[in-house]
């Protein structure tokens, strides 16, 4: 799911893209008005997190002005203004949500679920040049052939295709794929990796999923 990021924080424009790339979403970052309208001329986004206070605008006016251009764009306001009197201009002026700094990742990623699911805009299907993944059915196929996924290993090749590019370690799949309750020595990992390199790369000539030595594995960005 893609997002953009307006904030001139570039500190915490950083963290925000960071922490946002981890948990699957392929975020963007600008920095001030005149950047967001350069991007925006270019395509729309389903969801915008603004901040109040830009070296170009103030964040009110601009979402205002951003919601009359898409209705259907969601937007959430992060702010260190907290009062209520600014929290009400802010939501008066068509924001979603309001989030004040400093506040905590773990809010900001349900408020961010929230206002997708509010919004219809889940994300129902992952494509990576021929490998699809229909998220409803888990189930996918390369080259329109079904690869036949057991709920495991769809599990681990959505965990991999949603960050495509991005190197995971070990450690990050387990918790990512079996969740907090495992033995850090398994090699459920490794073993997994193979099953599902025999499947999804094994009978095709274009290799997608990699083992990068000493860093953990990446699954290819694949240019549409």
């Amino acid at each position: 799911m893609d997002l953009l990021i307006v904030e001139d924080d570039a500190e915490i424009a950083e963290f925000l893209q960071k922490g946002l790339q981890v948990e699957g979403y392929h975020p963007h970052r600008v920095g001030s008005r005149a950047e967001m309208e350069a991007v925006l001329a270019d395509r729309t986004w389903p969801l915008v997190i603004l901040d109040r206070m830009l070296p170009d605008g103030d964040g009110a006016d601009i979402c205002a002005d951003l919601r009359r251009r898409d209705a259907d764009v969601m937007i959430l306001m992060l702010t260190a203004r907290d009062t209520l009197e600014e929290k009400l201009e802010g939501l008066r002026a068509g924001a979603d949500d309001y989030i004040t700094k400093p506040f905590a990742f773990e809010e900001l990623l349900v408020r961010i679920e929230t206002l997708l699911r509010r919004s219809g805009a889940r994300q129902e299907k992952i494509e990576l040049g021929d490998l699809k993944l229909d998220l409803s059915h888990k189930c996918a196929t390369r080259d329109g052939q079904d690869l036949g996924l057991t709920p495991t290993e769809f599990a681990l090749l959505r965990f991999l295709a949603e960050r495509p590019g991005t190197i995971v370690n070990r450690m990050e799949i387990l918790a990512g794929v079996w969740g907090k309750s495992f033995d850090p020595n398994t090699n459920l990992v490794e073993v997994y990796i193979a099953y599902l390199r025999k499947k999804v790369d094994g009978p095709f000539t274009t290799r997608l999923i990699r083992n990068v030595r000493g860093f953990g594995y990446v699954i290819e960005d694949v240019p549409a």
